[in-house]
């Protein structure tokens, strides 16, 4: 195995728009990434943590289409996890979630990238297994962290706090959205955002990127201490499902395509990378971003589209 290993959730979105219709979706923020960086020419592949059952089944036929292998032992749930997203009339989403989370099974060491975030970053017992790994991956690989707060499933913010400072420290590049600072850190104002996305860089990250929503987004670079705002792109937005995610993998296949991930020595060319150097791979990720809203549910472009 080569490439980008993805460690997190996969399961069904029930999409139940504003106007009553409902509709199903593959989804899930780790497996969506994995497909998104698959699409776009980049190996990946998923670990996470579903059942032998339909929605299983569904879900392999979806990572097949885009050639993202599972690791073994990843069919070993009791039942497929569940996403209940309800949209308002701007295409918004709510969620609520039935879902259990586990790794009973070894990962793969020999990867060049990993990646992970949302639910299983912090979901027992699987939490603590993706925790070591992540630290473990260093020895090999660059790590990139997506935290995607589900306030719903994640408890208290002052008891996830340290937990996601210590993976942001494990992190060389960590992609948020301004709704994960507001619940973490009551950052509800732009002027709040670059104080915590400094933070996290003296923790660790060369790269922190916050995403905003419709005001687009913030990239912090750590190596020369400067602040780039990336305007968003204007499109009639179908609902805002995968987007984050989307922006996510946008941003890996860019620096993986620079030679800014990609393991040990690509570490050292990342933390001295100015924002210039940076700005190929944030454009990729708002385009990506753009692409997915136009359309529905959580469905990343291919490099065709976004060329």
């Amino acid at each position: 195995m080569t490439g980008t290993l993805v460690v997190g959730e996969a399961l069904v979105d029930v999409v139940h728009s504003a106007a009553g219709h409902v509709e199903e979706h593959v989804g899930g923020s780790p497996l969506n990434v994995a497909i998104g960086l698959a699409r776009l020419g980049h190996p990946a592949h998923l670990a996470t943590f579903i059942a032998d059952d339909a929605y299983g089944a569904e879900i392999q036929r979806h990572l097949a289409a885009s050639d993202v292998p599972l690791v073994d032992g990843s069919v070993s749930a009791s039942r497929t996890p569940k996403a209940v997203a309800r949209l308002d009339d701007s295409g918004a989403a709510t969620y609520d979630f039935d879902i259990t989370w586990d790794l009973p099974y070894p990962l793969p060491t020999d990867i060049g990238h990993f990646h992970t975030g949302s639910i299983a970053t912090v979901l027992q017992p699987g939490a603590t297994r993706v925790s070591e790994a992540m630290l473990a991956a260093r020895d090999h690989a660059t790590v990139s962290l997506d935290p995607n707060a589900r306030p719903s499933l994640m408890g208290d913010p002052h008891d996830v706090r340290s937990h996601m400072e210590q993976l942001v420290g494990y992190s060389d590049v960590v992609k948020a959205s301004d709704e994960d600072l507001d619940w973490l850190y009551a950052a509800d104002t732009d002027a709040d955002l670059p104080h915590v996305m400094r933070l996290w860089a003296q923790l660790g990250p060369a790269l922190v990127v916050v995403t905003r929503g419709g005001k687009g987004a913030l990239a912090y670079v750590a190596a020369t201490d400067s602040l780039v705002e990336l305007p968003v792109r204007k499109v009639a937005v179908v609902d805002t499902v995968g987007a984050g995610d989307s922006f996510q993998s946008g941003l890996l296949s860019g620096l993986l395509d620079a030679g800014l991930l990609g393991g040990p020595d690509a570490r050292t060319r990342l933390r001295a990378a100015d924002a210039d150097a940076m700005q190929p791979a944030l454009q990729r990720a708002v385009a990506a971003a753009a692409i997915t809203v136009s359309r529905a549910g959580a469905n990343p472009p291919t490099s065709a589209e976004l060329s």
